[in-house]
């Protein structure tokens, strides 16, 4: 029997957890109790010990047993606003695939924008960084590698492998990087976004709440500016799509004639999706630039007892609800619950309980006292160095699961010095997004590395250049504007 490094993850685990129970890290039983716990999760979600669901539902189990939190308080952090918003975002990213809308809107793009190799590289790159605003980076990536595939074989029986090197290259890693930048533009692009937003809200409710407009305003131009820069590297400085290819868009216009005209579904579910966003951004009072702009949420009799959660879940209903000319006749069906991913809605709330024992076990308090000595570091250099951190680290873990471990221990961090939790906490979040360098860094990642057409020593090669980029461009558009966004 062959043992892996998850086996391992699975012994050590348990063994640092009976090690911590037994030896006390804190004068506090309750929380060091708590940190025992912390740390058997941290290390079976990292090294995927168990399946990262699986790990998710420890809290359920030990908090209870361990006098952390009771089984009914714990069970509450697995549903909350924060999920809803993810539910109702993945119904109406579900639609778009069932009418293969994001199909339409992603070869329309490439169609308008890409002329010539490196213009074809940057359609797929804003096609793939757009959908996946709204729908997940797998989903993008899953829909444009077939297409990028057979762009590439149709260059490749025109032109000699030297020739066609670079662009096959640039145009893979492009599809999938600019799908994990795509993400960190929305609330709704990539978990860690939403379990920022659940656990900063958990640690800080005077600080205000995180909106979808707010997020929006600080997250969008930093996927804008990276996918800039990523093109920029891909197309002109490392692999340079040779200016001697000639490039059509036929078979990009062979997918969209197939696809006919728009029909009353497609047309239905953009209107959907489009009213969606609108209300997000306009629900709550926005500040740009000084310049304040009221929400439509003040309007209302009961205005401040609604949130993204209310809209999303509005959004997902119509669905069910708005007729289909199409069998079955609904814009959505019951079998859509199926293709939700539970599994992911495990791991929230599995990283909200755990950031609610940190809280309510005082463990917060203890890492607090121990970290006292950051207030001495100037916040440039602590967002430079969580930046860093967190970027190399999810080359190694799910982003998902580094940040609901490191979040509850930024936000002690931060009470504990008395800085601002946004410097901390918000960087570390974009951060797990970016990481550009392995195959296991990111689904997306892990697809194009599948096509063949890519070695691992390439995307190192291109991955640690935009890693370090995008360690400069958070740092950078966080201290011009990060704390302003979100009225701080």
């Amino acid at each position: 029997m062959k043992y892996s490094y998850k086996d391992g993850g699975l012994i050590l685990g348990l063994i640092v957890f009976f090690v911590l129970l037994i030896f006390p890290v804190s004068d506090e039983p309750v929380a060091s109790r708590m940190a025992a716990i912390a740390v058997l999760m941290g290390i079976w979600w990292m090294t995927e010990a168990l399946p990262l669901a699986a790990t998710s539902l420890v809290p359920l189990l030990l908090f209870p047993l361990l006098g952390i939190i009771n089984a009914t308080e714990t069970a509450k952090e697995y549903f909350n606003s924060t999920i809803a918003i993810y539910i109702g975002g993945f119904l109406i990213a579900l639609s778009m695939q069932r009418w293969d809308l994001h199909r339409r809107l992603a070869l329309k793009t490439i169609l308008v924008i890409g002329k010539g190799p490196s213009g074809i590289v940057l359609g797929f790159m804003i096609a793939s960084a757009f959908i996946s605003m709204l729908i997940s980076n797998v989903a993008t990536t899953v829909m444009l590698l077939p297409i990028g595939m057979a762009i590439i074989l149709k260059v490749e029986e025109s032109y000699e492998a030297k020739l066609t090197k670079e662009f096959s290259l640039s145009l893979m890693l492009g599809i999938a990087y600019a799908a994990s930048i795509g993400g960190v533009a929305t609330l709704i692009g990539t978990a860690p976004n939403l379990i920022f937003k659940r656990i900063y809200e958990m640690n800080f409710p005077e600080a205000g709440e995180i909106t979808f407009g707010s997020w929006f305003l600080f997250g969008f131009p930093i996927a804008m500016i990276m996918l800039a820069l990523a093109w920029i590297v891909l197309t002109k400085i490392l692999y340079k799509p040779s200016p001697e290819l000639v490039m059509n868009n036929e078979v990009i216009r062979e997918e969209y004639k197939l696809l006919g005209k728009m029909t009353f579904e497609e047309k239905m579910v953009a209107i959907i999706a489009g009213m969606t966003a609108l209300l997000w951004l306009t629900r709550a009072n926005l500040e740009i630039g000084g310049l304040l702009l009221p929400g439509w949420g003040q309007l209302l009799p009961f205005g401040d007892m609604i949130d993204d959660a209310t809209i999303a879940i509005f959004s997902g209903l119509l669905l069910f609800i708005i007729p289909a000319k199409k069998r079955p006749h609904r814009l959505s069906q019951d079998t859509v619950f199926m293709k939700i991913p539970w599994d992911v809605i495990l791991i929230f709330g599995g990283g909200f309980a755990l950031a609610k024992g940190f809280t309510v076990s005082g463990l917060s308090e203890v890492i607090g006292s121990v970290l006292t000595g950051i207030t001495d570091i100037h916040p440039l250099i602590l967002t430079l160095a969580v930046c860093l951190l967190l970027t190399f680290l999810t080359e190694l873990t799910s982003n998902t699961a580094t940040t609901n471990t490191v979040l509850p221990i930024l936000a002690a961090a931060a009470i504990a010095g008395g800085i601002n939790p946004l410097y901390l906490m918000l960087p570390a979040t974009i951060s797990a997004s970016f990481a550009f360098m392995l195959p296991v860094a990111t689904p997306p990642n892990a697809i194009v590395y599948g096509s063949g057409k890519i070695k691992v020593e390439q995307m190192m090669k291109a991955g640690l250049i935009l890693n370090l980029i995008g360690v400069l461009v958070i740092t950078g558009m966080f201290t011009l504007f990060g704390t302003s966004v979100f009225g701080q």
